[in-house]
């Protein structure tokens, strides 16, 4: 009997000491939120609150070139009765700096397409130094007949790409996927074989 009496303290004490964790865990919060305030250590806490000489703007990104420019070039090419091409056909750019530009495509047949688009790019050494963040090559589209649209292509140039690059040149070719290809032409009439 002494044994179990002696069970039941030790699990009280237990208890009592895991009810004062429990607790314990759940102050931390609100002390550590009144040590920073005092002792002004939360510096990301300053910058939400209206300080005098405090600044609010973003610093500037240190990643982009400023000292060079390159222009890419859009370009695309589309195999199929549909209408595909960039918004802009050129960009100036600083490496490092992120650029968005839009591309419009156009169904005109009267029939829903499934279509995808495969970028290249030149000078070849310049594809792995162009990294984009969105891009509709990524998937697949389907689009019903006449329907319309625009997609993003949002980028950065390494800054590690050669010097001697100036001009880079993204070309996408839009094709159908699992529809029907139009017939390549007939050559053998114009040429009165």
């Amino acid at each position: 009997m002494m044994l179990k009496r002696e069970n039941f303290k030790m699990l009280g004490k237990l208890g009592v000491i895991v009810l004062g964790m429990f607790c314990f865990g759940y102050a931390l919060v609100p002390i550590y939120k009144a040590i920073c305030e005092m002792t002004g250590i939360n510096v990301l806490a300053l910058g939400d609150r209206q300080i005098p000489g405090a600044t609010a703007t973003l610093p500037a990104n240190t990643q982009v070139d400023r000292s060079r420019t390159i222009t890419v070039e859009f370009d695309a090419n589309s195999r199929g009765p549909w209408h595909f091409k960039p918004a802009q056909n050129s960009v100036q750019v600083h490496p490092g700096e992120l650029a968005t530009v839009m591309y419009e495509f156009q169904n005109v047949q009267n029939r829903t397409m499934s279509a995808q688009a495969i970028p290249s790019y030149a000078p070849a050494q310049a594809g792995p130094h162009f990294n984009k963040l969105e891009c509709f090559c990524f998937s697949q589209y389907t689009l019903a007949p006449g329907e319309k649209k625009q997609w993003p292509v949002a980028f950065v140039i390494d800054p590690k790409l050669s010097r001697d690059v100036k001009t880079i040149t993204l070309s996408y070719t839009f094709f159908e996927v699992g529809g029907k290809t139009p017939a390549a032409p007939d050559t053998s009439k114009a040429t009165g074989a």
